[in-house]
């Protein structure tokens, strides 16, 4: 099926664009509209009924609701903002930047015809807002993965796979008893679907390999070393950590390379562990690239196109994306 993006390729315009040309809401140059006329001709493309009711009522903005909520790493948070910032503009679109973090500022947002569109952070496993959005005819991509969504639009990174990933390079290690410390005691308790996940697939994998391993929640301070020695000291034969709590991750590496035998693996953008020189390996956390890929979702749900109901980025260890980019350089030679 012919979609507007491949009307936006051949023409060698923006999606945007084309829609603009479709609708007449925006001048566009007679040159331009010429060519994406002769690309819809020529594949001969015919727009969803659905595409030409948002194209005629378009405001060209998406509300984001990013609640900053206690407990969220306001870092990596703006890392994601940044990214559906950049695509949102490659698409010419704005953003309105939603504070609250219930269906209220949804409802106030479509209600009013602000927002094209709706971008949700910090998503629970049991999130309130799915029965918002239900209600909803606005297009909306949730950024996590919470349970009973299945007919909403999800992208996120994957969390249970990068926990057992972790899990798998310890135990390859040679590590035989093993623990995450992970998110802070409040981002537990709201059962944060990426917090909950990433658990599940490291115990998980534990499990099935029969290593011993155990979950901590972590503040973002200093005060997470003291959560370290509470954990060394109930368990003196632990010796492979796995570290996803950005704020603490200095801290918490600093302690840990002072205890004989400890290694520690981080989950958090490259930028970060960079940092951190004492990591026996990390996994990227595509902060960035998260949210450009929930802003093209928004942006093909925008068009009328079919888009993966779930799409998840994958987890890689940094070694192994190193040994890729050699043995490709390798290859180029």
């Amino acid at each position: 099926m012919v979609t507007i993006a491949d009307v936006a390729r051949v023409a060698g315009v923006s999606i945007s664009t084309v829609s603009y040309v479709m609708s007449g809401k925006r001048t566009i140059s007679q040159d331009t509209k010429e060519r994406v006329e002769r690309a819809i001709d020529s594949l001969e493309y015919r727009p969803h009924a659905s595409a030409r009711s948002l194209a005629s009522r378009s405001t060209n903005v998406i509300g984001l609701q990013a609640p900053l909520r206690s407990g969220v790493d306001v870092h990596v948070v703006m890392e994601i903002v940044a990214g559906i910032m950049r695509e949102a503009r490659a698409h010419q679109y704005d953003i309105l930047l939603l504070t609250g973090d219930d269906g209220e500022g949804l409802r106030r947002a479509t209600g009013a015809s602000m927002v094209d569109a709706l971008l949700l952070m910090d998503v629970e496993s049991d999130d309130p807002r799915i029965a918002t959005l239900r209600e909803l005819p606005t297009p909306s991509v949730l950024i996590g993965l919470p349970s009973g969504a299945e007919e909403l639009t999800c992208v996120d990174f994957d969390f249970e796979t990068a926990g057992r990933v972790a899990a798998e390079r310890l135990i390859a290690l040679g590590h035989r008893r093993v623990a995450l410390l992970g998110s802070p005691r409040e981002v537990l308790e709201r059962h944060t679907s990426y917090a909950e996940r990433l658990s599940r697939g490291f115990l998980a994998a534990c499990a099935e390999q029969g290593v011993p391993a155990t979950v901590h929640p972590c503040p973002t301070t200093h005060e997470s070393v003291e959560v370290l020695n509470a954990m060394l000291a109930e368990h003196p034969d632990v010796t492979g950590l796995f570290v996803h709590n950005e704020g603490a991750l200095t801290h918490l590496a600093a302690r840990a390379a002072t205890v004989e035998g400890l290694q520690t693996i981080a989950l958090c953008p490259s930028d970060i562990a960079r940092t951190v020189p004492t990591l026996v390996d990390s996994i990227d956390l595509p902060a960035e690239g998260l949210g450009s890929a929930a802003t093209q979702a928004i942006m093909a749900l925008l068009a009328g196109e079919s888009t993966p109901k779930v799409r998840l980025l994958p987890a890689v260890l940094a070694s192994s994306r190193e040994a890729a980019l050699e043995a490709a350089e390798v290859a180029g030679r």
